[in-house]
């Protein structure tokens, strides 16, 4: 992973990691459930964010590299491993 996108996930994923707090505080304090929900939905959407910036990344990094090594067997396995995480990102 790009120093840069390490970084950048890495202030994201401490955000998120206050937000998931900050739900296990509200549940304590037997807050409005739909306040509750929509934090959730919150942190939802900025995982989302961590894991699309992780999978461009790997994109423009390992996969990019395995297409210009002319490696038709690590073509195959980064494409298989890269459509497998898509499919399993949709559930």
């Amino acid at each position: 992973m790009r120093k840069d996108i390490k970084v950048s996930c890495q202030k994201r994923l401490s955000r998120i990691e206050g937000q998931v707090r900050g739900l296990s505080k509200m549940v304590d304090e037997d807050r409005y459930c739909i306040d509750i929900v929509t934090q959730i939905s919150a942190v939802r959407a900025a995982l989302r964010r961590v894991e699309e910036e992780v999978l461009r990344d790997h994109v423009s990094h390992c996969v990019e590299h395995a297409i210009t090594s002319g490696n038709k067997a690590d073509q195959r396995e980064k494409i298989a491993e890269l459509m497998a995480v898509i499919g399993r990102s949709d559930r």
